[in-house]
């Protein structure tokens, strides 16, 4: 997965350009650096684990459906 740098200090001059006050935007930057961690999630990373969820989503209705046909032909069967 590739990283996303982020600038707190053009972050914390953005907020005071809106009205924050210095060390208010400051504080504000860094924790939110520190609640999105080291890196961002990327498009390419998300779109890899959303076809790794469908492949894994198909995969379990197939084996569903088998599984209920098998049921249905046993129970009829036993009519």
């Amino acid at each position: 997965m590739s990283t996303i740098t982020f600038d707190i200090l053009k972050f914390a001059k953005r907020l005071e350009a809106a009205g924050m006050p210095t060390l208010q935007a400051e504080a504000f930057a860094e924790a939110f650096r520190d609640a999105t961690g080291e890196e961002l999630v990327t498009k390419d990373f998300l779109k890899a684990e959303i076809e790794s969820a469908k492949t894994d989503l198909v995969k379990w209705i197939a084996g569903m459906l088998i599984a209920q046909a098998a049921l249905i032909a046993a129970l009829v069967k036993l009519l």
